[in-house]
């Protein structure tokens, strides 16, 4: 496999990843709805996108003081606990459907809690890339599904907005953001999905932090590792440099999970443009929103391996609500009910 080849491969198996997070909150939606998950009374309160960018911010300053005083393990068994809540969620869903009926009420319940267990044992004994990026994406997928169907559509669609500019800030502004991530890397935890690009890369093996996309953001960070010279003349072989020699490309899980709130949000309180599609909940406004995403993901990508320092969420999130919206105008909305007013 030569050097090109290996970078469409990462890039396309990016691309599944986080389609596996949408079409995983798609197909959560509904059996989300009839257990009961919304988390707010409300979902069409505007303020619950202010109530969690609060939480969102107040978790990054505690994140930040755990590093400042060495108590990483404490931010590991914290992350590693809620994989296995929310796999419980996911999975309790999943193995009903799996078994047959006269099993599924005996034995379903205690199933989804080994299961999930399972996972939290895997993050803990053997963080190697696939554990993490398996993990990613069922967590991922279970995180999008519940936040849509507890945001409406006024809430997901300031929630994106907010969030994008609040990336740009803490990436190209205060820095914070690059120092939480520098921080969670080392610890082997499902914040990142990991996409090798060598068939020997070993995660476990990797205790690099420079090279990655990270959560919240895309960049590299040094010419040494990949990354472009901003003083070199020679743009492409540069370029050509930054995209070859990395081991794997990481991209933050909340750069997958966040716009597929909206995915999620918009098939679940949208009945317009309805799609009949097995297994999962879609119409033509969460298709757009899907569709949005990958297309700012792939732009994102494009810019990444050119070697630009980035942050993802003004395009993912962007490329998310331009998409919802040319859907919703398709389906015959108006631009008012698709604001959610």
């Amino acid at each position: 496999m030569n050097d090109r080849t290996r970078v469409l491969v990462a890039v396309g198996t990016t691309v599944l990843l986080f389609l596996g997070v949408q079409l995983g909150a798609l197909a959560l939606v509904e059996p989300f709805h009839e257990s009961g998950r919304q988390a707010v009374e409300n979902p069409q309160n505007p303020t619950n996108s202010v109530l969690y960018f609060g939480v969102m911010l107040v978790a990054t300053g505690l994140m930040l003081a755990a590093f400042k005083y060495d108590l990483e393990w404490l931010i590991r068994l914290l992350i590693v606990g809620v994989s296995v809540m929310i796999s419980w969620y996911v999975f309790a869903e999943l193995v009903p459907a799996l078994l047959a009926p006269p099993l599924a009420a005996a034995v379903a319940d205690a199933l989804a809690i080994v299961v999930a267990l399972a996972v939290g044992a895997a993050l803990l004994l053997y963080p190697e890339w696939y554990v993490i990026d398996t993990t990613g994406v069922v967590m991922g997928a279970g995180a999008a599904a519940l936040f849509g169907i507890s945001f409406g559509l006024l809430p997901a669609l300031l929630l994106l907005a907010v969030l994008a500019v609040y990336d740009a800030i803490s990436v190209y502004g205060t820095e914070h953001m690059l120092d939480l991530a520098e921080g969670v890397m080392d610890l082997k935890i499902p914040v990142v999905l990991v996409v090798p690009m060598t068939l020997s890369y070993s995660y476990l093996a990797d205790g690099s932090t420079d090279d990655v996309l990270e959560d919240d953001r895309e960049t590299d960070t040094s010419a040494a590792d990949g990354g472009i010279d901003p003083d070199t003349d020679d743009r492409s072989a540069a370029d050509d440099a930054g995209a070859l020699d990395r081991d794997a490309l990481f991209i933050g899980l909340g750069d997958a999970v966040i716009p597929s709130i909206l995915v999620a949000s918009a098939a679940y309180f949208l009945e317009a443009g309805t799609i009949s599609v097995p297994l999962i909940a879609l119409n033509l406004p969460a298709l757009g929103a899907l569709v949005g995403t990958i297309a700012g993901l792939l732009v994102l990508m494009y810019m990444v391996l050119k070697g630009r320092p980035h942050a993802g969420l003004p395009l993912l999130n962007g490329g998310a609500i331009g998409g919802y919206l040319l859907g919703a105008l398709a389906s015959g909305l108006s631009i008012v009910t698709a604001l959610g007013f």
